[in-house]
């Protein structure tokens, strides 16, 4: 009996096991060099469908959400990152799981263990107050109440404090998001719009994001939108939702919109979504922009260089996203070279110009911004503090000029599209991006242009 008892014994816990599955935790972040905590370990999410409630009055925000991931090792338990906000209720795969907070870590232990590349369904239904966070920069971010409603901005972390996921850009999902809100009230998410209903004095807006995204670009927008729909020559929808108080002052930027993407499909090849637009917030409610995917939030009235910068953004950044912070630089430096393209194709200063005035010194106003310029390398800002500074932006877009410089217009520009192409919807570091233009132009040496003005310390030499 006592052999028996024991058999037993080993067979109760083989099927507590999940069938003898040896599973590990998933590691709590991916040691991300600025935000460590940032991510998790262990699996990788396909889908976020979030379905949320929020009420402005009280500031109450009610969600649900539902992840499809793979394992990518054999799971005992697993983290998302969430912030804030109370945790109600965790399943996996429709069964209860166990769960705890350490900080922004919410640990899941499924009541059976998760077996290697078998994918998975996590549900997490949660309530309260969303927090807005202060990024290391001073900026804030995540969960912003605004006079009529919210906003949710993510650079670089804000996201946990609204929906729960592995937020760091490495881990791209597509996304299904629905909103109810008081009726007369819209909410905009990104991607397509797909329907709307209202029930008991209330109104569901759901979108649907069907391209991989990184869980910084997703945005929510909540308030009194003024809604327009219009198509680009090439036949891109667009979809613009403008504050009633910036619609004046935003009308002739955003009916230049569908031309910049025109332009912008030129120099960078197809625009890499199904869809594109705009969110217009008062300048108070956000005070700067950000390029959430396919609809980037705009502080108050843009001029054109802003919208010419956060639309190129879609191509660097949204669909070629930095595999970590320290590649920052791979989506500012893109996107302000962007802007020195539009400036010389529309009758401006010329890249060249413009790269001649900011080596000389002459392009600020003062000796402290140029100094700043040539404080850190772009691609190795020294804390978080610093990521988007002059350096990331400025002086990651003369690295490409430089690379202009070296290979010639015709090869750069080529350069400029295969590399939109090549990690179309995926990521890419900067070894990445330096081996692509060396595979790419094969026949030149681009040693110094890395060494000085991409990984250099100060001002390099004369150009």
């Amino acid at each position: 009996m006592r052999a028996h008892r024991s058999l037993v014994g080993v067979l109760v816990l083989l099927a507590a096991c999940g069938g003898g599955v040896d599973g590990t935790p998933g590691a709590a972040g991916v040691r991300d060099p600025y935000f460590p905590k940032a991510g998790n370990g262990g699996y990788d999410v396909a889908h976020y469908d979030l379905d949320l409630g929020y009420e402005p009055r009280t500031r109450h925000l009610s969600g649900t959400a539902t992840l499809t991931a793979r394992a990518t090792q054999d799971l005992s338990a697993l983290n998302l990152d969430l912030e804030g906000l109370d945790v109600e209720r965790v399943t996996v795969d429709g069964a209860e799981a166990r769960w705890n907070r350490a900080g922004q870590e919410l640990t899941v232990r499924p009541r059976d263990e998760v077996e290697r590349d078998r994918t998975f369904r996590l549900t997490v239904r949660y309530s309260g107050t969303p927090l807005t966070l202060t990024d290391p920069d001073g900026s804030e971010e995540g969960w912003l109440a605004t006079a009529d409603g919210a906003l949710a901005l993510g650079e670089p972390v804000g996201s946990m404090a609204w929906f729960p996921g592995s937020h760091h850009p490495s881990d791209k999902a597509t996304y299904a998001v629905s909103v109810t809100v008081p009726k007369g009230l819209r909410a905009v998410s990104n991607g397509e719009p797909a329907g709307q209903e209202t029930r008991g004095g209330r109104t569901t807006w759901s979108w649907r994001a069907g391209e991989p995204m990184a869980s910084y670009l997703a945005t929510v927008a909540i308030g009194r939108y003024d809604i327009a729909r219009t198509r680009t020559a090439g036949g891109l929808p667009v979809l613009t939702a403008v504050d009633p108080e910036q619609r004046e002052a935003s009308r002739g930027a955003l009916a230049e919109l569908p031309r910049v993407l025109d332009w912008a499909e030129r120099r960078f090849g197809p625009y890499p979504f199904s869809t594109a637009g705009a969110i217009v917030e008062r300048p108070e409610d956000s005070g700067y922009a950000l390029e959430t995917q396919s609809r980037p939030v705009l502080p108050g009235a843009p001029d054109t260089g802003l919208l010419v910068h956060e639309l190129a953004h879609q191509w660097y950044g949204n669909s070629v996203t930095p595999r970590s912070w320290r590649d920052m630089w791979l989506n500012e430096g893109f996107a302000t070279y962007a802007e020195w393209l539009w400036r010389e194709d529309h009758g401006g200063d010329t890249a060249q110009q413009t790269f001649d005035a900011l080596y000389a010194g002459e392009h600020f106003a003062d000796a402290e911004s140029d100094a700043a310029l040539w404080s850190f390398p772009p691609a190795d800002p020294p804390d978080a503090a610093r990521l988007s500074d002059l350096p990331v932006y400025w002086r990651g877009a003369m690295v490409l000029h430089k690379v202009r410089q070296k290979v010639g217009d015709a090869a750069f520009f080529e350069l400029l599209r295969g590399w939109a192409a090549t990690h179309r919807h995926g990521t890419a570091d900067t070894a990445d991006f330096t081996a692509y233009v060396e595979l790419r132009a094969p026949d030149h040496d681009f040693t110094a242009i890395w060494s000085q003005w991409l990984h250099g310390d100060g001002k390099p030499p004369h150009p």
